[in-house]
C-alpha cells in the first residue's frame, strides 16, 4: 500500500520568510569567478569544488556560482538529492550599499577595469548602477532604500 501525499490545509497560514539565503548565477570559468567575486568584489570564499562551483559570503546571503554544464545533471553524491537546475543567458544580482558607498564602489570597479553600464536614480530617489561580471551576468549595486530597507551610513 503506497502512502498518500500529505495535503496542506487550505486554511494554513503563510509564515513570513526570513530573506534570501542564497542566490545562484552561472559562469563557465570558475577561476574567473574566484578572481572577480573574491578579488574585485572582495567577497569571502566559503567553499569550492573544482569544475563544479564556488560559493561566496555576502552579508547574510551566499552567492552561488555554478558551472552551468554541471548543475543541469543529477548530483553524483547520493547523500545530496539536489535536483538538476540551471539557466542560460545572463542572470542578475543586486548588491546593497549605502548612498555614501555607491560612488566609492563605482570608482573601485572602474579602477579595476570594470565598465559601468548604466546609472539610475529611481523614482523614490534611490540610486544604483549596473556592470557585468566576466561571465556576462548583470550585476547592480543599489541603495537598500530602493526596496524600502533602512540604510546604514558608514564613514569613509
Amino acid at each position: 500500500m503506497s502512502e498518500q501525499p500529505q495535503k496542506i490545509s487550505s486554511t494554513a497560514q503563510i509564515l513570513p520568510l526570513e530573506g534570501v539565503l542564497e542566490a545562484a548565477i552561472y559562469m563557465d570559468d570558475l577561476e574567473e569567478a574566484k578572481a572577480f567575486y573574491g578579488g574585485v568584489l572582495g567577497l569571502e570564499e566559503v567553499t569550492a569544488r573544482e569544475g563544479n562551483h564556488v560559493f561566496f559570503r555576502c552579508g547574510t546571503t551566499v552567492v552561488l556560482v555554478f558551472d552551468p554544464t554541471k548543475t543541469t545533471k543529477q548530483s553524483l553524491d547520493a547523500r545530496l538529492a539536489i535536483p538538476p537546475h540551471g539557466s542560460s543567458g545572463a542572470s542578475h544580482i543586486c548588491f546593497g550599499a549605502s548612498g555614501n558607498q555607491l560612488d566609492h564602489w563605482k570608482i573601485l570597479l572602474q579602477e579595476k577595469g570594470v565598465a559601468i553600464e548604466s546609472e539610475i536614480t529611481w523614482p523614490n530617489g534611490a540610486r544604483s548602477f549596473y556592470f557585468r561580471d566576466p561571465g556576462g551576468n548583470s550585476l547592480e549595486v543599489a541603495q537598500p532604500r530602493l526596496w524600502g530597507y533602512e540604510e546604514k551610513e558608514t564613514v569613509e
